[in-house]
């Protein structure tokens, strides 16, 4: 299907100069929901997700920022939960986010939710579908087009024309929050394994992690990153969300946006 994410102007070039890393042709970002390392890792009613875990890096030590959902999905995406604090719509902002700061610096951008009535749809959400508009947040955001905000049946078909950065959030039926651990990761395994397979021979990653654990006092979720050039193994050292943001700034010579310039990229690479 055609691929309507925004690209910068030509006039904007690739800043790769300041990248000191190497750089994924594409990144997809699938986010889950409610669910602890302790209740994924090893659970055999996930086995995808395991076999994910087993040919790439898993974070053993990785931690949500806050409950509930939506402040987290807020600062994975900019560093910053915006001044949200709960689940319930708020005014959009336009402070600089991972899209605009991709776009800004000549990369795309692409969300991708499942259930979305249409491109552009800012509604909370959509009850025949199971689209949540707290687990999308690029829609908080005024400095962005709406041609990114895109219903999962736009991603492409065509791997080559995915956006830089793609995010993809399942509806509340696959993505474990009102669904079981079984049923979203027979999903991620339906709509993202050829990806995966495809990612290993295209320089490209697909990172799995999860908005905020079940509600324990920890807030230690699984992630997952695997594709060209990952490592393979447990890393140990303690991250967050920010740190996943920070890992792909610095893979693009991005701004190190809010709290993400306090932490360190994650040494993912082989």
């Amino acid at each position: 299907m055609k691929n309507v994410a925004l690209s910068a102007p030509a006039s904007l070039s690739q800043n790769k100069s300041s990248i000191s890393k190497p750089a994924s042709e594409h990144i997809v970002i699938v986010v889950e929901e409610n669910h602890s390392s302790q209740s994924i890792l090893n659970n055999p009613k996930a086995p995808y997700i395991n076999s994910l875990a087993k040919q790439g890096l898993s974070l053993t030590n990785h931690y949500a920022i806050e409950h509930p959902s939506q402040p987290n999905y807020i600062e994975l995406f900019s560093g910053s939960n915006q001044g949200v604090n709960d689940d319930l719509t708020h005014k959009p902002t336009n402070h600089a986010n991972l899209a605009s700061e991709l776009i800004n610096h000549g990369y795309t951008f692409g969300g991708y939710s499942e259930g979305l009535p249409k491109v552009g749809y800012t509604g909370p959400y959509d009850l025949k579908t199971k689209y949540a508009r707290k687990h999308n947040p690029w829609v908080n955001f005024t400095n962005l087009p709406a041609s990114i905000n895109m219903p999962l049946t736009s991603f492409p078909k065509d791997y080559n024309q995915l956006p830089t950065v793609s995010f993809v959030i399942p509806n509340l039926n696959n993505d474990m929050h009102d669904g079981s651990i079984k049923t979203a990761d027979q999903w991620l395994k339906s709509h993202l394994s050829a990806y995966v397979a495809w990612a290993y021979s295209h320089n490209s990653i697909l990172i799995v992690t999860w908005d905020e654990d079940d509600m324990s006092k920890h807030n230690k979720i699984p992630t997952i990153i695997v594709g060209a050039n990952v490592k393979k193994g447990s890393y140990t050292v303690k991250t967050n969300h920010y740190s996943v943001l920070r890992t792909i700034e610095n893979m693009y010579g991005l701004n190190a946006l809010g709290k993400s310039r306090n932490t360190q990229p994650i040494d993912i690479w082989e």
